[in-house]
């Protein structure tokens, strides 16, 4: 699908999820949707380090919290708006993904991803002791009465969410049709043949680590608003590094594509388990799901689908 396309098709969207603020009234799945498009930017995130140059990431809690904590140290100290909240959170969790990453980098496998887990544990216990923030008894954050052209702010975060989470797939689709991700993938593939090749690796892996913090932390720009106390453990919650390393194992890490899939399947399913049995039945539905993934079909949703395409055609 050529940009233009996908450019009249993320309008198209926009225009409908505006349109259906119009005409649903339930708050529910306005909240719903947020965590299902919150989960794409993640998914979508994690891949651009886990999926194209092969780093697993098990530190995206990190990188969310630190967005979301970005945007309310924001609105206490200067009373910010969304879009300054998103920018940002954007641009800390980016210099702490390039912070991060010029450190770790030299690592790899199993290495890189305890470091990256290390990282979440750390600043959490640095949040936790930050009075500023409320340490570990939280903050509140209110959120306007009135908001312009919307019933009320959940309405505008679902759209905000809409947003993001359209940016977040147009950067991983340019990514994957650039040189940038011809030199992630060859990473991916043999980082010494690479670098041999004349491909820099260093600086692309920077630039990935770089792109998929700021993504992870954009996700987090809206969080104080969606729940209006915030604390350390929600912020920090195990749930954002599982599913934004699931998701995209799921739907496929091969293409920007596969976190989108991976993300509105998955995320659909934890929704619905939530609200028919029980929310602790979440990660329970990822574990079984990533599992059966694993062993059935290890490429993905869409590598299944290419391969069963392949064949037809054959």
């Amino acid at each position: 699908m050529s940009g233009r396309a996908l450019l009249a098709v993320a309008v198209a969207l926009v225009a409908v999820a505006v349109g259906l603020t119009r005409v649903l009234e339930n708050q529910y799945y306005y909240f719903a949707a947020y965590v299902i498009l919150q989960y794409v930017v993640l998914a979508t995130a994690w891949n651009i380090l886990g999926g194209y140059t092969g780093y697993v990431n098990f530190g995206s809690a990190a990188f969310f919290a630190m967005g979301a904590y970005t945007a309310a140290v924001l609105i206490k100290a200067f009373g910010a708006p969304l879009p300054l909240l998103v920018v940002g959170a954007g641009l800390v969790a980016g210099l702490l993904g390039l912070g991060i990453g010029y450190l770790t980098l030299r690592l790899r496998g199993a290495f890189f991803s305890i470091a990256t887990l290390a990282l979440a544990v750390v600043l959490q216990t640095l949040i936790v002791n930050w009075r500023y923030v409320g340490g570990a008894r939280g903050i509140y954050t209110i959120r306007p009465a009135q908001v312009p052209f919307f019933a009320n702010y959940v309405e505008l975060l679902f759209v905000v969410m809409v947003l993001l989470a359209l940016g977040a797939l147009a950067t991983a689709w340019w990514i994957e049709h650039s040189w940038v991700g011809r030199g992630l993938m060859a990473i991916r593939d043999n980082e010494e043949a690479a670098e041999c090749m004349g491909v820099p690796t260093l600086k692309l892996k920077l630039l990935a680590t770089t792109v998929s913090g700021a993504l992870m932390g954009v996700a987090g720009a809206p969080f104080p608003y969606y729940l209006t106390y915030m604390e350390p453990t929600s912020a920090f919650n195990l749930d954002y590094a599982i599913n934004s390393l699931a998701m995209p194992m799921i739907g496929g890490t091969t293409t920007w594509v596969g976190p989108l899939v991976g993300a509105v399947l998955l995320g659909t399913a934890q929704q619905v388990a939530t609200v028919t049995i029980s929310s602790a039945l979440n990660l329970l539905i990822v574990g079984v799901v990533v599992v059966a993934f694993v062993i059935l079909a290890p490429e993905g949703i869409v590598g299944l689908v290419r391969r069963k395409l392949g064949k037809a055609r054959a």
